[in-house]
């Protein structure tokens, strides 16, 4: 395992749950950031999802310097390299593709893949990686598929996103291959429309709180 791989293994073994969240502005990530925090949320993906995504990682990343905030949707090299500039912890991407893998590599940057399948799993091994974001994980079987995993990959580790909820969270985490979850239901489009960042400080609570 690589230097970059092994310190996001570390990152994902950090967390519970990783709130996955689409910033809609540059204060509204700021508040965020600070609501997870006080919640005991310790690690959190921001998407590349919209025009000022770039902009909101910054300020995320200024204004809670203990916490290791990543970049999600990664989709290019050049967002790769965009991003460990930008000072992310680690970045996320859908999907998994040598030009990514190496884009990572050349910016020491972690890196937390997307896959689906036992095939797309064993490219990534292929480039050294050994940490995978299982990606959608409800439509793309499951707790049942990750089980399965662990017989032929058994050294392999998982953060599965999509779909999961809080009360699915635990299902998924009782399992030995699973690190951690990704998770949106911490910061739902409705949350951010009332600014209810008591109501995101409590549900990071809840999330770090989890029985398992």
């Amino acid at each position: 395992m690589s230097d970059a791989d092994s310190r996001m293994r570390d990152i994902m073994t950090r967390a519970i749950v990783i709130p996955v969240y689409t910033p809609g502005g540059v204060d509204e990530a700021i508040q965020v950031a600070q609501a997870l925090a006080r919640g005991g949320v310790s690690v959190i993906e921001v998407t590349l999802r919209t025009k000022i995504a770039m902009d909101a990682l910054k300020a995320m990343i200024d204004v809670s310097p203990t916490l290791a905030i990543g970049a999600g949707t990664v989709l290019t090299g050049a967002q790769m390299e965009a991003v460990a500039k930008a000072g992310a912890a680690f970045a996320v991407s859908p999907g998994c593709t040598p030009a990514l893998v190496r884009a990572a590599k050349q910016n020491h940057l972690p890196y937390l893949p997307g896959i689906a399948t036992a095939s797309e799993l064993m490219q990534g091994m292929e480039q050294g990686l050994a940490n995978f974001k299982f990606f959608p994980a409800a439509q793309a079987g499951g707790t049942a598929m990750l089980s399965a995993f662990a017989g032929p990959f058994p050294d392999i580790r998982f953060c599965p996103t999509g779909g999961i909820s809080l009360q699915t969270a635990p299902d998924y985490l009782r399992l030995k291959n699973v690190s951690c979850v990704g998770g949106s239901w911490l910061t739902t489009p409705e949350r951010l429309a009332r600014s209810d960042w008591q109501g995101i400080e409590q549900a990071a609570r809840e999330a770090a709180g989890m029985v398992i």
